[in-house]
């Protein structure tokens, strides 16, 4: 693993969440957006590197939500990052 794929990232997904609170499976939402299933467990899980807006966009559309009910900073993750100074939360 590359240290790009090692650095932390302090955003949270709250997908479990939205899937309970609408009584919809990772199967539904896939088949709903045009994802796969594979592709949602990792943003679901926490390990997905970057989401497209498009995806996003299907996402809250089916959903019904805002991007910011999917997803949180979490700031006691950032304060943990062990990038190099100046690096914290920036692209590589």
């Amino acid at each position: 693993m590359s240290p790009a794929e090692m650095e932390a990232h302090a955003i949270t997904v709250h997908l479990d969440r939205l899937l309970a609170e609408r009584g919809m499976t990772l199967t539904d939402l896939a088949d709903r957006v045009g994802v796969t299933v594979v592709n949602l467990s990792i943003l679901k899980n926490g390990r997905a590197k970057a989401i497209r807006f498009t995806t996003l966009t299907k996402l809250c559309e089916v959903l019904r939500c805002q991007p910011g009910d999917l997803l949180a900073y979490d700031e006691a993750s950032a304060e943990t990052d062990t990038s190099p100074p100046g690096r914290a939360g920036k692209p590589g």
